[in-house]
């Protein structure tokens, strides 16, 4: 049995309600703001859920974690506040890279109905991470378009078709702005090479995670 079950996904935000009115929209989920400024996007499955919490500090650097949708137009989404950040093609791919209301980026993918949605990840070694992250959630890895064996399916829980984890050479400099929760044995992620950042105390019931490229997450006894 994997050690962890995806949960949910979080988002950073200078600004949650303007952020989550737009992440809303796109993913149409239900909007919820707590008295603390945290801002609750809910779908038709616990596992839909979106928080955006609120932070102090502004987005430095491109996000590690993104989101990869498939729509027909891009134009409903800068109605909501998107604009357009790049235009790229690849791999015989075509895709047009957004930011959201705080730039946080996201890709759109609008001439293949049938490609894939999937959470993103900036990867310095995206083969071994995968293979790490499909260890954890139980998953089944699978070829990428240029056949390395660095995207996830099957990933119980997992609101979206992928988990894909993507080349970069950019190092990692800041905190992940998006991460995900998961429910799981920490003790059990932290034997199979993830890193404790913070235990549960006073102000946290959780586990605070890094896997070992430093990503983020959240475990949450079952």
């Amino acid at each position: 049995m994997p050690p962890a079950r995806w949960k949910d996904l979080c988002l950073d935000a200078i600004d949650p309600l303007a952020v989550g009115r737009f992440w809303a929209a796109v993913l149409d989920l239900d909007l919820t703001e707590r008295p603390d400024g945290v801002v609750r996007l809910a779908g038709a499955t616990p596992e839909r859920t979106v928080w955006v919490n609120p932070v102090p500090e502004p987005k430095v650097a491109k996000n590690r974690v993104h989101l990869d949708l498939v729509r027909p137009d891009v134009a409903p989404l800068l109605a909501h506040g998107a604009r357009v950040l790049a235009r790229h093609q690849a791999h015989g791919h075509r895709w047009v890279v957004l930011g959201d209301p705080e730039d946080a980026e996201l890709c759109v993918f609008t001439d293949e109905p049938d490609a894939p949605t999937a959470l993103v990840v900036d990867s310095a070694e995206p083969v071994a991470l995968a293979r790490w992250w499909a260890e954890a959630l139980g998953a089944r890895v699978v070829p990428a378009p240029d056949g390395e064996l660095r995207w996830l399916a099957d990933v119980p829980g997992l609101p979206f078709d992928r988990l894909k984890f993507v080349p970069t050479d950019d190092p990692r400099t800041v905190k992940n702005r998006v991460h995900w929760d998961v429910d799981g044995d920490a003790e059990a992620l932290v034997a199979l090479g993830a890193r404790v950042l913070r235990r549960p105390d006073a102000r946290i019931g959780w586990h605070v995670l890094a896997d070992p490229e430093g990503n983020e997450l959240c475990a949450f006894a079952p």
